[in-house]
């Protein structure tokens, strides 16, 4: 293995929104805390994580926020080290304390960007992906590419049935046009990405994010992929966007 390439890097977990939909259950309680077959959405990244052997994770908050890092405080998977496991260490990006709300994702991910790396792991608080696996082999194809991206696709839910993002046989990611007939497919908000995408022509937020800029992600995708610099495949295992107390029932039954 070369030695500059790393066999895992840091995760970044997005847990600062809202979750309107979800009203009234996140009236008291932070999206990412609530149970799925008895654990908090976001222990379940946490335990995919340890399992790959990440030991760096860093959490953003904003709404709720200090119920996210009471319950996890800055140790993950203490009562798992019989098993092998490697503790998870946690850091946070508060942007409610910081700036009073959510910075959307790619103001989030420039604020947090410090505590990370020029690669980095990237999920969402509120989507259950059981079934995924932060694979080391994974990261190291990345680290070795010129790609500022890589994406896990998903099959379009009915809640998104045009999709997003298209798909070359090469494993390019596409923005497609809009009356463009190729398939699309839903971004399952789990990402590969390097820090460079978020600077110069890419992003124009400061470094850090010092005055707390909101902005979005998609469009700073969509640029790299009008220069072939994203990729992305199709992650087939179960996978449910938990916007709706209807799907957070469904999957508790």
């Amino acid at each position: 293995m070369n030695p500059a390439v790393p066999s895992q890097v840091p995760a970044l977990l997005l847990a600062a929104g809202r979750g309107e939909r979800m009203r009234p259950l996140t009236d008291s309680t932070p999206k990412p805390l609530l149970a799925v077959q008895g654990l908090p959405l976001l222990e379940w990244h946490l335990q995919a994580l340890q399992d790959a052997g990440v030991q760096r994770a860093v959490i953003n908050t904003a709404w709720l926020g200090s119920q996210i890092s009471e319950r996890f405080t800055d140790v993950f998977g203490l009562h798992r080290l019989l098993d092998g496991r490697k503790p998870l260490s946690i850091s946070y990006s508060h942007e409610g304390v910081d700036f009073g709300g959510a910075l959307e994702t790619a103001g989030g991910i420039a604020r947090a960007l410090p505590q990370l790396g020029p690669v980095f792991w990237l999920a969402a608080g509120d989507v259950f992906a059981p079934d995924f696996v932060f694979d080391s082999g994974a990261v190291q194809a990345f680290a070795a590419s010129d790609r500022l991206a890589h994406l896990w696709l998903v099959p379009n839910p009915a809640h998104n049935p045009r999709g997003d993002f298209g798909l070359s046989p090469e494993g390019l990611a596409l923005n497609l046009a809009p009356g463009d007939p190729a398939p699309r497919y839903t971004y399952s908000t789990i990402a590969l990405l390097r820090a460079e995408l978020f600077a110069l022509p890419w992003c124009d937020i400061p470094a850090g994010n010092p005055q707390g800029i909101q902005a979005p992600l998609a469009p700073l995708l969509r640029r790299a992929m009008d220069q072939g610099r994203v990729s992305a495949e199709i992650y087939p295992g179960r996978w449910t966007d938990v916007g709706t107390p209807e799907r957070l029932a469904e999957l508790n039954r």
